[in-house]
């Protein structure tokens, strides 16, 4: 069967729909995933093909959205809960990082709790700062929860329906930039898992390691490509996960290149990439031969004006000339 290829959504649809097939403990909620058929068309179609009891529109609060899918979860149920942006998910908070993500040490292993909390996160076109921010590492901070990132739609789907099938909470982060980017998909009658905590070498170089995600991934190989014709030669590693993270690979990428450059779209202060640089300095010094560098949105706001949205906001130049400072 000949190999497909679609935009990010729609291998996310593809992904619920087969689990939810799949399954029958499988069933999705959230603000107009029902009727609206979802704010991103992820769920186009699934109320006539599931119906009321399987594709449920809630009110809008996250925060009961956080504990109806808990208390489905620890009930023997897989919910897939969605979050209409991210930002918002701030309001769920007691319900993923203080419940979700302890009830299964809280009891002794008495209760899992095996839901999926999908979520849009990334810069939205103007969308102002409250629908801007990609504050996943916040929530890949707590233990006892997974943090997700897809850059592209094979890995989004691979990783949706692995996360889905796991006993273990996820937080599965979209970025909106990728939702209508396409590309190559696995084979229809292939059952494509990618493994929860695995990352991925896009492009093999040895003179700089990029260590990124979602977003990242394409303004980082982009970036590759133009310091190819200067002679550079990058390696580029897609996480994936922000937790678990892929270390050994991580350390392995630094070893071979001995420079690194971190990018990332959310803020800088306390952010994944301090948390990286500061792994990567532990564990490889003695391999280092420059200082780590970081790119990522500037520590503002993001504003509403599009030129100052462009400006606020990492890109391919940037992650050049951040490489270049360190060759």
């Amino acid at each position: 069967m000949a190999s497909r290829n679609l935009p990010m959504r729609e291998a996310l649809r593809h992904a619920l729909l087969e689990e939810m097939h799949r399954d029958e403990s499988v069933f999705v909620m959230g603000e107009e995933v029902a009727y609206w058929q979802g704010t991103h068309r992820v769920t186009r179609g699934f109320l006539e093909e599931f119906g009321e009891k399987r594709v449920l529109d809630t009110p809008i609060s996250e925060m009961a959205i956080g504990g109806v899918a808990v208390g489905a979860a620890m009930a023997g149920l897989r919910p897939v809960a969605e979050f209409m942006t991210i930002n918002f998910a701030f309001l769920a908070l007691d319900a993923l990082v203080n419940h979700a993500a302890k009830i299964h040490y809280m009891f002794n292993g008495m209760f899992k709790v095996p839901l999926v909390f999908r979520a849009a996160t990334g810069w939205g076109d103007q969308a102002t700062a409250t629908h801007s921010h990609m504050p996943e590492p916040i929530f890949a901070h707590f233990p006892g929860m997974y943090v997700g990132t897809p850059s592209n739609s094979a890995d989004a789907y691979g990783m949706l329906k692995a996360s889905i099938r796991d006993d273990n909470p996820v937080l599965f982060t979209e970025s909106i930039g990728l939702y209508s980017k396409p590309g190559p998909m696995p084979d229809e009658d292939e059952d494509f898992i990618l493994p929860i905590g695995k990352g991925n070498i896009v492009r093999e170089g040895t003179d700089v390691s990029i260590f990124t995600y979602a977003r990242g991934v394409e303004w980082a190989t982009k970036a590759a490509r133009e310091l190819e014709q200067d002679g550079v030669s990058v390696e580029v590693v897609d996480l994936r996960w922000l937790r678990p993270l892929d270390t050994e690979l991580i350390f392995e990428s630094f070893k071979k290149t001995n420079r690194a450059v971190i990018v990332e779209e959310s803020l800088p202060m306390y952010s994944f990439g301090s948390e990286l640089a500061a792994q990567i300095q532990e564990n490889c010094f003695d391999y280092m031969d420059a200082p780590i560098k970081r790119v990522s949105a500037h520590d503002v706001p993001l504003p509403y004006s599009k030129y100052l949205e462009a400006m606020a906001l990492p890109d391919s130049d940037k992650v050049v000339a951040a490489v270049k400072e360190i060759i």
